[in-house]
């Protein structure tokens, strides 16, 4: 992953989260910091960092209530915010899903016509589940939808249940480039594929470029 694609990454995360606090607090003003952390799945003292952030940019006023507990609430700004980020997720996932189905579309009618039918998705993400869906307007078969394993060496070993194999798409979006690399040193660049905005391409080669949305 390259510098800027891990800062877009780690934006898009940080905006998720923003959402998820703004969400929170419109939904219940009274929510807690502790049950905020446990909805979002992340750490007490990151929540704490979120809603101190929130509330310098002013998307959230506290207010005392009895029991020396807090109250929260969206101020016109978070309203505001909280419909921006909102509408850029959707847009994100609307954007990634055509991209997706396109690009892994235009694989699967390259293997058919290779007359490769056999095909394992190499990487269990949103990615594949996706391609598991286009594979259906194809004819070829998804044998199999596996994760790469840590070692190149046990790769063989993770394919075998699934027999005869005629190409592998990449789906991974963790550890692609790892993913892409045990795939080649396996069947070779005729039979293995992987969608444009993964990014990934052959060792010594230039990376493939993507069609701007």
């Amino acid at each position: 992953m390259s510098t800027l694609d891990a800062d877009l990454h780690d934006k898009q995360a940080q905006d998720q989260i923003v959402l998820g606090v703004l969400d929170a607090v419109d939904r219940d003003p009274s929510v807690t910091q502790r049950s905020l952390a446990r909805e979002l799945d992340i750490a007490l003292g990151l929540t704490n960092a979120y809603l101190k952030r929130c509330v310098r940019k002013g998307l959230i006023k506290v207010s005392q209530v009895p029991r020396r507990r807090y109250a929260y609430y969206l101020t016109p700004q978070g309203f505001a915010e909280k419909s921006r980020l909102t509408a850029s997720y959707l847009a994100h996932s609307f954007s990634f899903f055509r991209r997706a189905r396109e690009q892994c579309s235009g694989l699967f009618a390259s293997a058919a016509a290779a007359k490769q039918r056999r095909i394992v998705l190499l990487g269990k993400s949103e990615l594949a589940e996706i391609a598991s869906l286009v594979a259906r307007e194809h004819p070829i078969e998804i044998v199999g939808m596996v994760d790469a394993p840590v070692g190149a060496e046990l790769f063989a070993d993770t394919l075998a249940p699934l027999g005869l194999i005629d190409a592998i798409v990449v789906t991974a979006v963790e550890r692609s480039n790892d993913a892409y690399g045990m795939a080649l040193a396996l069947l070779g660049p005729e039979r293995v594929y992987a969608p444009a905005l993964l990014r990934l391409h052959p060792p010594g080669s230039r990376p493939q470029s993507e069609e701007p949305v």
